[in-house]
């Protein structure tokens, strides 16, 4: 099989990449094997297809390369996989623009993404919005595909990540209308696990921890439930507890946002409390973007309020 040929984009990304990483174009040539003035012919591309011809590099003490303020979002942006970096992508990564490269897990989507767009809107920063599950968003930040990320735990392992907890979730009992709990609530202001026995329940799916996490708990109290449906998300729970009349046992989001008014709550009381935090993360070893800063302090100061009443 003959050598795969790159793009004429990426051989240009290539030379700028190796002079940042050396320090000097001719590091750059030695490391690529060409000459000197075919690695700034490359850069010298790249700026009129990127920047307008702003410069990427500029000469610093010593005439070593540093990276401009353009320069250093494109490199970033070296991190991710060739197959993602179109011209259209390197030119976004480039432009002078404040933008921010958002991911979020779905159900967290549904309770901040219109806070989150409020703050970048106003600020007048371009918003780009994936979603995904926990092993993609921690893999995107960690490859700098992302700029923020926004999930719940558990978390898999996120070396090159800082993860900061913004809010502390404890689980409840979620029953639909017409269900046997809510057609004959109990007196009491919290539910164990045991009173949850015979009913018709609503899981995760097994993959998912929060499933995990139920099956232990039947198992540690001898309790059997009938298992009626599997879901992913709160974007599906609530419509099957209304049509299977079944119950749930789900992280407690009423400080993002209420439950639906037709089901009933209880929270659910345990030996061995166990909570799920909403997490941030983002790429370590830097400040960050300036616009993922600015979205973080929006969460803090928005969460905040519920941070205080669960610790009363």
């Amino acid at each position: 099989m003959p050598p795969r040929k790159l793009p004429r984009h990426l051989v240009w990304l290539e030379s700028f990449a190796a002079a940042v990483e050396s320090g000097s174009l001719e590091g750059a040539a030695e490391h690529l094997g060409v000459a000197r003035s075919v690695v700034s012919e490359h850069i010298r591309a790249l700026e009129q297809a990127l920047a307008d011809g702003q410069p990427l590099l500029e000469r610093g003490p010593g005439r070593r390369l540093h990276l401009s303020a353009r320069g250093e979002k494109l490199y970033e942006g070296t991190q991710t996989p060739l197959h993602q970096l179109d011209l259209k992508r390197l030119r976004d990564l480039a432009s002078a623009e404040a933008s921010l490269r958002l991911g979020l897990n779905t159900t967290v989507s549904n309770f901040l993404l219109a806070g989150i767009a409020g703050d970048v809107s106003q600020a007048g920063i371009k918003l780009e919005v994936r979603f995904g599950g926990a092993f993609e968003l921690v893999r995107q930040v960690q490859t700098r595909q992302l700029d923020l990320a926004v999930d719940f735990t558990p978390l898999p392992p996120h070396r090159d990540v800082e993860a900061e907890s913004l809010l502390r979730l404890p689980f409840v009992v979620l029953a639909g209308p017409g269900s046997e709990l809510a057609l004959h609530p109990t007196a009491r202001r919290a539910l164990h696990v045991r009173d949850l026995e015979g009913q018709p329940f609503v899981d995760w799916l097994r993959d998912d921890p929060y499933g995990g996490a139920n099956s232990a708990r039947f198992a540690t109290h001898g309790v059997t439930v009938r298992e009626v449906a599997r879901v992913e998300s709160f974007l599906h729970l609530f419509d099957l507890l209304r049509a299977y009349r079944a119950c749930a046992i789900a992280p407690d989001l009423r400080p993002l946002r209420s439950f639906p008014e037709d089901l009933t709550v209880w929270p659910l009381r345990e030996e061995d409390p166990q909570f799920v935090e909403v997490v941030a993360m983002r790429p370590a070893g830097g400040p960050g973007s300036e616009a993922a800063r600015l979205v973080l302090d929006g969460l803090r100061q928005r969460l905040a309020p519920a941070r205080r009443r669960k610790n009363e």
